[in-house]
């Protein structure tokens, strides 16, 4: 290694210095305070210099430039000496030279700044650089060059616009003392990050931001404010801590990591610091473009529906997408402005309603109504006596769909209400759909499955499907009952009831195991429209427990109140849940956790806990006749009974399993304290936020997909590989709610453990009045694109704002470009 002395002119800064102030100058340079904001910004210089594009070669060097603007930092001689060793040592085809200088003067010698493959800053910060050699370097970017920036990098040119934008981001002020934090590590491509723990725990000193730069950088790690005590001003959840992103013709990395002497020593911070090197060096190619906002473009495809028509949509509740990429969405039933609600219950067309179904062609951009069937769904609003959810509710695709035309359809026929005992039919059909006109066959319905459900009492009517890898499908379905008898906490009043059915207590059906309303079922339907039971359903049917007749096979998780959208991920066959939860809008002492809507990742048959318990196991207390009022003993999550009086089914249920993601007005995942039995205090001053990226309130879940990149694919429409594996998931409402791509630890996920890491996608699924506000399903295109239902501005019907939308990518390929690589073998 090379390590050259200082003899850059000091004439700015003495200039400087004689106008604030040598101690005025030290805090401007260093602390980011006022007197820096007042600096005038030099007018910027051109350079003549002539660099070769792009700078470097297959004789890899690595400059490291460490100049201070006071005494060097002890992390210097360390930083130098591990940049030194990772160039010597790892495979033949990744190694490289080291040089290390603090004389900036390199920066206007083009002979010799062409040299290198990419240049660290391990700068103690301060103002280093005069405007001649600012404008080298820029130069040396617009040729195609690398940077990587370390620590106190983020500190230095603190006057100059360019150079903020190629760190990408200021701290505020001084870092934190040394403490040991979490690094949750969210790319899991980018050569800096593959090999390091999802959540590595990790001492440092720690930065704050003046402004966050997620989204406007791609951030491959962020810190986790909760497990260290940051500075005033902290940034949040989102609090990024390692970056890259393409800048100005170059290559920019930088990592707020590598504030302590220590920090070199270790080998997995090395690692990261190879990476990084290999990206910025050429060695090797990485996509730091995939969470940058500006790449996503979202377009609304639908037009608003004609007067007197729903030729575009009805009232949105789910959609799928075909291989040939057609995307077929569903209205539930709601009303038609042109005809009015009928709520009477002695007029034989009470509810009735049209549940269509549309299919958008993206290679014509046109839209066609393939038909519609009569569901009971259309009672408009009001409370939940009168409203309804009921209606077509479900749609997917055979998995032969290309071949056979075939759709399946979870809906609530009209003509199958019974007006007298308000009892309905749930079904399952499969339907043909015409390949040449898009057109509904009616008459080639196949009833799978079918069975009652109380249609006295609104809500939670579930709807959703989803196919896995062997051809099963999953149906889900609400507990269709009311939780408002239980002051929105369990929803297990036993009393209210119509003609002889309760409809406030969901231990009849969510939590019953002889019923199949409040769950997620699983069949394997075989081509004469019948089905079968696959192996490892939750009950076989057949149990001899409690003298037989107790259980359904097709259940294959219980407890779920109102799962709307489901998906599984063929790649794993694990089985992705959301559910909307009760109304209680805070925890009680009394009864129990306030309202938790709920994501859960399902690897194998369960019992998910509603109505008993909730979240990681929150019980509820019991309630019964005589008295519903009086509240009895918590609920044993690890051994719950059913003992109300409307239950058929077993009185002992399988173990609740914990759930994945919880959220209520009081934040994500809200924890408490347990006593000796394991019930929660219910403290509001005592809960603890598990998951502080989520926001509670007026909510309800809409789960999503996970994506899964196909390398093979041409589209250019296709979201990156960045995203391989994470998982989707949002909330109806736009407001501070989730819109967020998780990820899961493998060794934890359907054992209760919560996910290691979120990601806002606010900017990209974008929110506001003009946006998407009411997200209502979204699903990925073969393509890799996204579509997303809007349901629009009204509950019960659709309006001008209920519309399908595309979202795409257009950032383009991973960097540098092939022909670029420094080494062709590094590839």
């Amino acid at each position: 290694m090379q390590r050259t002395p200082h003899h850059r002119s000091r004439s700015r800064r003495s200039a400087l210095a004689a106008a604030l102030g040598v101690g005025a100058l030290t805090v401007s340079l260093l602390g980011g305070g006022s007197v820096a904001a007042a600096r005038p910004d030099p007018e910027p210089l051109s350079t003549t210099l002539s660099l070769p594009s792009p700078p470097g070669s297959q004789n890899v060097k690595v400059l490291v430039f460490h100049g201070s603007a006071t005494a060097e930092s002890p992390t210097v001689d360390a930083g130098i000496a591990a940049i030194e060793t990772i160039g010597q040592t790892g495979p033949a085809d990744g190694r490289f030279t080291t040089e290390a200088t603090d004389d900036a003067s390199v920066f206007t010698q083009a002979t010799r700044l062409g040299k290198y493959n990419a240049i660290v800053f391990l700068t103690g910060g301060g103002d280093l650089l005069d405007p001649e050699q600012e404008a080298g370097l820029e130069s040396y970017l617009e040729a195609g060059g690398g940077f990587f920036g370390i620590h106190d990098a983020a500190r230095t040119e603190p006057f100059s616009d360019w150079f903020t934008g190629l760190i990408g981001a200021r701290p505020t002020g001084a870092p934190s003392t040394a403490q040991r934090a979490v690094v949750e590590v969210g790319d899991r491509q980018h050569p800096a990050t593959a090999s390091l723990p999802l959540q590595w725990k990790r001492p440092d000193k720690w930065f704050n931001w003046a402004a966050n730069p997620s989204g406007t950088v791609h951030t491959v790690a962020r810190v986790k404010e909760n497990s260290y005590t940051p500075p005033a001003g902290a940034n949040g959840w989102d609090h990024p801590v390692s970056w890259c992103r393409d800048y100005d013709g170059g290559r920019s990395f930088y990592t707020a990591m590598g504030g302590t002497v220590d920090s070199f020593a270790e080998t997995d911070f090395r690692d990261h610091l190879r990476g990084a090197l290999a990206w910025t060096t050429r060695l090797s190619r990485a996509d730091c473009k995939a969470t940058i906002n500006a790449n996503y473009t979202a377009e609304r495809v639908t037009r608003p529906n004609q007067p007197g028509q729903n030729d575009q949509i009805g009232e949105p509740h789910g959609l799928v997408t075909a291989p040939d990429g057609r995307v077929l969405y569903i209205g539930r039933g709601g009303a038609d402005p042109s005809k009015p609600v009928v709520t009477d219950w002695n007029n034989p067309d009470i509810g009735k309603g049209q549940g269509e179904i549309h299919v958008y062609d993206p290679r014509t951009k046109k839209v066609t109504l393939a038909g519609s069937l009569t569901v009971f769904g259309n009672k408009g609003g009001g409370d939940e006596l009168i409203k309804v959810e009921e209606g077509l509710l479900g749609i997917e695709l055979d998995p032969d769909f290309m071949t056979n035309g075939w759709v399946y359809l979870h809906y609530t026929p009209h003509a199958q209400i019974n007006r007298d005992t308000h009892m309905a039919e749930r079904r399952v059909s499969r339907f043909t759909l015409g390949p040449a006109d898009n057109k509904l066959d009616l008459a080639s319905e196949k009833v799978l499955l079918k069975w009652p459900v109380q249609i006295h009492s609104c809500c939670h009517a579930g709807g959703g499907m989803a196919w896995d890898s062997r051809q099963n499908l999953y149906i889900a379905t609400g507990d269709n009952n009311s939780s408002g008898f239980s002051g929105g906490y369990s929803g297990n009043n036993p009393q209210p009831s119509f003609k002889g059915v309760s409809f406030a207590d969901a231990r009849r059906t969510a939590g019953n195991t002889n019923n199949l309303n409040g769950k997620i079922l699983r069949i394997h339907p075989e081509d004469d429209g019948t089905y079968t039971l696959p192996a490892g359903n939750l009950f076989t049917g057949k149990e001899p427990d409690e003298g037989g007749g107790r259980t359904r096979g097709e259940i294959y998780v219980m407890g779920v109140r109102n799962p709307a959208r489901i998906f599984v991920d063929k790649s794993t066959d694990i089985l992705y849940a959301g559910w909307v939860g009760p109304d209680a809008g805070a925890p009680s002492t009394t009864w129990g956790p306030a309202k938790y809507d709920t994501f859960s990742a399902i690897t194998k048959a369960g019992n998910h806990g509603w109505p008993y318990c909730m979240g990681n196991k929150q019980p509820y207390r019991d309630r019964n006749l005589p008295d519903p009022g009086k509240p009895l003993g918590w609920y044993n999550c690890d051994a719950p009974k059913n003992e109300s009086p409307n239950n058929d089914g077993l009185v002992n249920l399988p173990p609740v399993t914990s759930n994945t993601i919880w959220y209520s007005p009081q934040g994500g995942g809200v924890d408490y304290p347990r006593d000796a039995n394991g019930i929660a205090s219910y403290k509001t001053e005592e809960q603890k936020l598990l998951l502080p990226w989520l926001k509670g309130g007026a909510q309800a879940t809409m789960n999503g997909p996970v994506y899964r990149y196909d390398a093979a694919s041409a589209s250019k429409d296709k979201w990156p590989s960045y995203w391989d594996g994470k998982w989707f998931v949002g909330d109806f409402y736009d407001g501070d709610q989730p819109r967020h791509a998780v990820l899961t630890d493998p060794r934890t996920v359907g054992n209760g453990g919560i996910p290691v890491h979120a990601e806002s996608l606010r900017k990209i699924v974008p929110v506001g009045s003009d946006g998407i506000r009411n997200l209502m399903d979204w699903k990925f295109a073969p393509d890799g694109s996204l579509y997303v239902l809007d349901y629009g501005r009204g509950f019960f019907t659709s309006d001008s704002k209920s519309a399908l939308w595309h979202i795409t990518y257009k950032g383009g390929d991973a960097t540098p470009s092939a022909d670029q690589l420094a080494r062709k073998a590094a590839q």
